[in-house]
């Protein structure tokens, strides 16, 4: 499997910390083409300059699929989902549908480079925005943080989707990895000022959780 990718595909914003117990947060937008409202939660949070009194670390992606999300499609140039190529012990290549898994785990450049990211920020929370579930969902020791999520969303907790999901972000960071690891799924029918007044207490919370 190629591996050690540089990290120049993907857009990484940090807003660093000088507390010595300061935890690293991983935030992630448009894992799919198709769910844009995470590249502009989390640019517009940045552009207002909310993080001067940050207790933690946090490393924000707007974007992790630059390409999906100029066609409004959701897998990437190569027809992948990106959320289904992690090198998970439950990876299948699937059929080549909107959810294709990709031919060999971590076949993706940009799956490579995330592998390679993880390893170098050792996040100890990480948070995924997609949609269109309108619901909190979560991936290993991560009730508790779900939890509190909901609470700011007002979105129902779900431990599970009802569907599979090989080779998905969650189950390689939060199940195998036990990172707790929580994706927020909006609502696609709900106004941007909304999602992003919700998701603007999320990230506050965070900075000082």
């Amino acid at each position: 499997m190629p591996h050690a990718a540089p990290f120049n595909t993907i857009e990484v914003v940090k807003r660093t910390s000088n507390h010595t117990d300061a935890k690293n947060i991983l935030i992630i937008g448009v894992f799919h083409g198709e769910e844009p409202q995470g590249e502009y939660v989390i640019n517009r949070y940045l552009e207002n300059g909310n993080l001067s009194d940050t207790k933690n670390h946090l490393f924000f992606i707007p974007c992790l699929n630059p390409w999906g999300k100029e066609r409004g499609v959701r897998g990437n140039q190569n027809g992948v989902d990106l959320n289904r190529n992690y090198p998970t012990k439950n990876w299948i290549e699937t059929e080549k549908d909107e959810n294709y898994s990709g031919q060999n785990p971590a076949s993706e450049i940009v799956t490579q480079q995330m592998i390679d990211l993880l390893e170098e920020l050792k996040p100890e929370i990480i948070l995924t925005l997609h949609a269109p579930l309108k619901c909190v969902n979560y991936d290993g020791p991560a009730k508790e943080l779900a939890d509190k999520i909901a609470e700011f969303c007002e979105y129902p907790v779900i431990a599970d989707l009802g569907y599979p999901t090989p080779g998905s972000f969650g189950t390689y960071c939060g199940i195998e990895r036990s990172i707790p690891t929580v994706t927020l799924e909006y609502d696609d029918k709900e106004d941007y000022e909304s999602i992003y007044k919700k998701t603007e207490k999320i990230f506050d919370w965070l900075a000082v959780y």
